[in-house]
């Protein structure tokens, strides 16, 4: 059988072959920062359109429901977007180690993740040194293996409300257990759940030595990044840190997340622009190499 030429079809096909060697717009990191919702005119002003806050402030299940029904009201009328909150337990419930509820846990952060629905908050970061330090000489194998099974219902709970569980690794001066991101990257593949993915923290991993590496090999399972200078946990720009080495790390591996500044600071009012500006700025300096 004898195929007819079809002109409409060939000036396809052609259009086509060219745009597959168009160059695609690279994916920027948009920045935004942990910071009380009071604060959120200062933070906008400087540039932010994200804050991140804590559980305990906005979605706990120990808030009455009057007192969710103001933060509800407090978030809509906020210039910037809340987009996650974080510390997700504090240290009263455990959840690595011998002395773990698995059932109270899942009953916790069901809760904690109806009411994040309901603010419309998709990402809850999963940090929690305290809760997940485990006792000196403990089985660290066994603490991962139980932790894994845990996090995986977790992740059911998170799946039902539309949430999105980032794990971070945490160092050593935190919590003893899971302190660099290849060791979170490893429970995050075990656990395997499509609402359970990897936060790479800079700061831990600066405080751990950790090789920016350790990015790239999980670029596959990374969905959030957070950021401060090692030396004081201060907002970037105080000291000047160069985090260049990282964020070359996450253009590699086509990082399509945002990045997060979660630091300390005594003067907002000037460390919220100067750290907005000067990782603005390190962020373009990255993505503008060849």
């Amino acid at each position: 059988m004898k195929l007819k030429f079809v002109p409409g079809l060939a000036l396809f096909v052609a259009l086509a072959a060219l745009l597959s060697f168009a160059p695609s717009k690279e994916y920027i990191p948009q920045i935004g920062l942990v910071a009380p919702i009071d604060q959120d005119s200062l933070v906008y002003a400087a540039g932010f359109r994200m804050i991140g806050e804590t559980v305990s402030r906005m979605v706990s299940p120990a808030l009455s429901e009057e007192q969710f029904k103001q933060n509800l009201s407090r978030m809509k009328k906020a210039k910037c977007k809340v987009y996650l909150c974080n510390i997700l337990f504090t240290g009263k419930i455990k959840i690595a180690g011998p002395n773990v509820n698995d059932a109270r846990v899942v009953a916790y952060v069901d809760s904690v993740f109806t009411r994040a629905q309901q603010a419309n908050i998709p990402f809850i970061v999963l940090g929690s040194g305290g809760a997940r330090r485990i006792p000196e000489g403990y089985d660290a194998q066994k603490a991962q293996a139980d932790f894994v099974v845990l996090c995986r219902k977790m992740a059911v709970a998170a799946q039902k409300h539309g949430i999105m569980i980032a794990i971070e690794n945490l160092n050593s001066s935190e919590t003893n257990f899971l302190n660099t991101v290849k060791s979170a990257a490893e429970v995050v593949r075990a656990v395997n759940h499509p609402n359970f993915k990897l936060n790479a923290d800079i700061f831990h991993m600066l405080r751990e030595s950790e090789s920016p590496q350790s990015i790239i090999d999980a670029k596959d399972i990374l969905v959030h990044c957070e950021i401060a200078e090692k030396q004081n946990r201060s907002f970037p720009g105080v000291q000047g840190e160069d985090f260049k080495p990282y964020l070359r790390a996450l253009r590699k591996a086509k990082y399509k997340g945002n990045v997060f500044i979660e630091g300390n600071t005594t003067s907002p009012r000037t460390d919220i622009p100067l750290a907005f500006n000067y990782l603005t700025n390190q962020i373009k300096e990255v993505y503008a190499e060849k």
